[in-house]
C-alpha cells in the first residue's frame, strides 16, 4: 500500500511540475516589425502604397498584403486568386509565401491577398524589395514589385 501512495505522490508531483513548466514556457515566436509598407508597381494594373502584415508561429509564417492604391481590375470571388510572394532574404536567397486566400472584391476595390503561408528560420530577415508578388486572376498574371526597401525595415523572424 505504501508503494502505491509513493507512486501516486510522484505522479502528482510530476504533473504539477509539467503544469508549472507550461505556465512559464516561452510565448510563440514573434516577427518584428509586424507590419511594413512598400511602394509597389504592378505595371498596367497600377501601383502605390501597400501594407504587408506578418505573423509567425515557430517555423511557420504568414504574410498578407493590402493596398488601396492598387485596385482589382475585375470582380473576383473569395479565395480565387493564386498568389506567390517572394521575399528577398538578407545575405542572399529568398523565401516564398503562397496561397489562395483573398476576400471577394468588386472591380475597383482595394486589393487584399493573404494570409500567404511560408516557412522561415530563426534569424531570417526578409524584405519585399528584391522580390515580387505574382497574382493569377482568371489566368492573367499580375506581377508587382517594390520600388525600394520596406519601411520601417525588413521582417526579422525569431
Amino acid at each position: 500500500m505504501r508503494g502505491k501512495r509513493t507512486a501516486m505522490g510522484a505522479a502528482l508531483a510530476a504533473g504539477a511540475l509539467a503544469v508549472t513548466g507550461l505556465a512559464f514556457a516561452p510565448s510563440a515566436a514573434a516577427v518584428t516589425p509586424q507590419s511594413a509598407t512598400i511602394t509597389a508597381s504592378c505595371g498596367i494594373f497600377g501601383g502605390g502604397a501597400a501594407t504587408l502584415t506578418a505573423t509567425q508561429s515557430g517555423t511557420s509564417a504568414t504574410i498578407s498584403l493590402t493596398s488601396s492604391a492598387i485596385t482589382a481590375p475585375v470582380a473576383v470571388a473569395q479565395d480565387s486568386i493564386t498568389s506567390t510572394l517572394t521575399m528577398a532574404k538578407s545575405g542572399g536567397g529568398s523565401v516564398v509565401f503562397s496561397g489562395t486566400k483573398n476576400p471577394a472584391m468588386n472591380t475597383g476595390d482595394a486589393v487584399s491577398v493573404g494570409p500567404l503561408s511560408g516557412t522561415v528560420a530563426s534569424g531570417d530577415s526578409l524584405d519585399a524589395y528584391g522580390g515580387s508578388l505574382k497574382m493569377v486572376i482568371f489566368g492573367i498574371t499580375v506581377t508587382c514589385t517594390a520600388g525600394g526597401p520596406q519601411s520601417p525595415g525588413p521582417f526579422v523572424f525569431d
